[in-house]
């Protein structure tokens, strides 16, 4: 280890609103060394999340909120640079929920290794993890989407909703992405092949709901909840599906978003609105990995990644994923593997 000291990201008070700089401290402590049965991980990638934003706060919520004081987690493809565990071996590349940090002790719980040959190590953050999954399982588990039915997609540029929009145009669907900002709604239309996009900063979206789904809505992924899916959902066909998989119009307000009461919709066309999260389906992360890899390979899904160099840069962006400036995958590069 080159590197003498380990810089370290801790949670020091809880966001109100929009988090910042002061939220957040960057501290240096010693390199871990590995006892028996465990392993001491070099960050390479880092992701940030919406979901992270959540447990920065105190309140209830499908996982526990972060302790503050603490060394922030959160997914991270590493190298393994000491080994004392079976399982791995000095410059096996793995992935994890590991620190927002240089370096991180793992027990080898939760941690899995990475074969860098068969795609860009990076990609265990995005399209072929979490992100992958968590639109693969929303998409086909919640929205089964049927030949030449209309999904609509909010966030549609995000890791998330790009996977969605592309997986439900494999299943022979019209698909509509609601984005923000030109060369986001380029890139879905132009690239990725969406059949129409709309840019919610400058269209009316109800309007354009209207021409983009002239036969209505059959299945809704939801990203960002707030006045886009008030939009959408007056627009569902008798039996549509509705997945939840976000809200993040809604993470950094301060007072709870009172909207339009959208139940009466779901009643009158018998429709499903279900929320998840991505370990719901953890079952089947297997299979869905298989088939994600193999549209990978195949050019019949593709995918962004919009990278910040270096740890320092960590806060900022995780920020920016609310102020709508990546393009597919947020990540954080942090070192180069040893080993290319």
């Amino acid at each position: 280890m080159t590197q003498h000291k380990n810089r370290q990201f801790l949670l020091v008070s809880r966001p109100e609103g929009m988090p910042s700089d002061a939220n957040f401290q960057l501290i240096e402590t010693d390199i871990p060394t590995a006892l028996e049965g465990q392993v001491v991980v070099r960050t390479l990638y880092l992701s940030v999340d919406p979901y992270m934003r959540g447990r920065m706060s105190a309140a209830k919520s499908y996982v526990p909120p972060f302790p503050l004081n603490e060394v922030l987690v959160g997914g991270v493809v590493g190298e393994v640079v000491e080994s004392k565990h079976d399982r791995f071996a000095a410059g096996d590349i793995v992935s994890g929920m590991l620190g927002w940090a240089d370096y991180s002790l793992s027990d080898g719980a939760g941690l899995y290794k990475i074969n860098p040959d068969l795609a860009p190590i990076s990609t265990a953050l995005g399209v072929l993890g979490m992100p992958g999954l968590t639109a693969y399982h929303g998409l086909l588990e919640i929205g089964n989407p049927q030949e030449g039915e209309t999904v609509v997609v909010s966030g549609a540029a995000g890791a998330v909703g790009s996977a969605v929009g592309q997986i439900a145009k494999i299943r022979g669907c019209r698909v509509v992405g609601i984005a923000g900002g030109e060369e986001k709604c380029s890139y879905l239309q132009s690239e990725l092949g969406f059949d129409a996009v709309i840019d919610y900063k400058t269209a009316d979206v109800r309007q354009a709901l209207k021409e983009a789904c002239p036969n209505g809505v059959d299945v809704y992924f939801d990203n960002v909840g707030g006045d886009i899916t008030d939009a959408v959902i007056a627009r569902i066909n008798h039996g549509a599906r509705i997945a939840i998989c976000g809200q993040i119009s809604a993470y950094n307000l301060d007072k709870p978003d009172i909207g339009p009461r959208l139940f009466v919709h779901l009643l009158k066309n018998s429709a499903l609105a279900k929320g998840f999260i991505v370990s719901d389906y953890a079952a089947k992360n297997r299979e869905a990995l298989v088939q994600l890899s193999q549209w990978v390979a195949q050019g019949r899904i593709q995918y962004r990644e919009n990278i910040v160099e270096g740890l320092e840069n960590t806060v900022d962006a995780f920020l920016g994923l609310f102020r709508g400036e990546n393009l597919g995958k947020q990540l954080v590069k942090v070192a180069e593997p040893t080993r290319r």
